[in-house]
């Protein structure tokens, strides 16, 4: 069991000694899980309890809100996946100005010492924290040495020794930053590969209008407020997990379906193994689903007509079947 805490007050006191680490972890993808392992390690070996920290929402909603990069993950999933690694515990911050303005010793002391009693903090070579972000390993070095815990430097997956190669064949350390690339130009299977398992979205069955049920091709439509970053526009091989946890194969539509007017930008998922009955009696609606994404199977294009559209429906479930008949 993994214990999640969205304030420092909700930190038993009597906890740790423990090993910890902190950051956004959007995405929580392979350089992320390299850290935390070597964390999850180090706090078998010491008896001590295995910690993550994490900020919400990111800091760039805070500071830069116009530049503000587009999650990859929402805070649910990010706790899943945080917490699907063996941690002991996730400590949520709330970030604001106030928290912004704690120089690096003031952060360390207050959260880190005070309240998770670190015996060992597990950070990146190039990790920035406090005020201005002032603090750097040195400086985590130095505190260390003045609050009586031991600081391990990690490399994270892709960088030293762990190599992930970008479409040109080049090296490249895995990063939020890869992750958003890939998936904004469609290549989910790219996005996969860095993330360590499919990228998804969450959010809840909502009423659409219908154009996909009346072809013979009935959707799971996503709320515009569900979480996790859409990629670029096109149909995808995936899967739906319905509310129960049941994954079903699907092809998954992103975009705004250019064969008729006046249609917004949505993401609907068709199951293709859906039960035999009646359309109705396959009800999702109000169900929050996870939407995996596998692999892109072409743009999005507009045709002459429900007709030549309803044909290639047909060929892209064809293809979408036999993909995910293999994973």
């Amino acid at each position: 069991m993994v214990y999640i805490w969205n304030d420092p007050s909700d930190v038993p006191a009597d906890f740790g000694p423990s090993v910890v680490t902190f950051g956004n972890f959007d995405g929580v993808h392979r350089g992320h899980q390299q850290v935390l392992s070597q964390l999850i390690r180090s706090a078998r070996l010491t008896q001590a309890k295995a910690v993550a920290v994490t900020f919400d929402p990111h800091p760039a909603v805070i500071h830069r809100p116009e530049a503000a990069p587009e999650l990859i993950m929402g805070l649910d999933d990010k706790l899943e996946a945080l917490g699907e690694l063996g941690l002991d515990a996730i400590l949520v911050i709330k970030y604001s100005l106030d928290l912004a303005s704690l120089t690096a010793e003031e952060f360390v002391e207050q959260y880190l010492v005070d309240c998770l009693h670190a015996s060992h903090v597990v950070i990146g070579h190039d990790a920035r924290f406090g005020r201005g972000n002032s603090g750097d390993l040195d400086t985590m070095k130095a505190l260390g040495d003045k609050f009586g815990f031991a600081v391990q430097v990690i490399s994270e997956f892709g960088a030293e020794g762990y190599p992930l190669h970008d479409d040109d064949g080049m090296d490249r350390r895995c990063s939020s930053t890869w992750v958003r690339e890939a998936l904004q130009e469609g290549d989910v299977a790219t996005a996969a590969s860095v993330l360590g398992r499919p990228h998804r979205m969450r959010g809840e069955v909502v009423h659409g209008a219908a154009r996909g049920r009346a072809l013979g091709f009935p959707t799971a439509n996503l709320a515009s407020n569900a979480t996790g970053l859409i990629p670029a526009d096109g149909i995808y091989a995936g899967w739906l997990v319905d509310q129960a946890g049941k994954r079903w194969p699907a092809a998954i539509s992103v975009g705004s379906n250019p064969t008729f007017d006046g249609v917004s930008r949505q993401v609907e998922a068709h199951v293709i193994d859906r039960p035999k009955e009646a359309v109705e009696d396959f009800d999702l609606y109000g169900q929050t689903v996870i939407v995996e994404f596998v692999r892109r199977l072409r743009g999005m294009v507009a045709y002459r007509g429900p007709e030549a559209l309803v044909d290639q429906m047909r060929l892209d479930v064809a293809q979408a079947h036999q993909l995910l008949g293999g994973h």
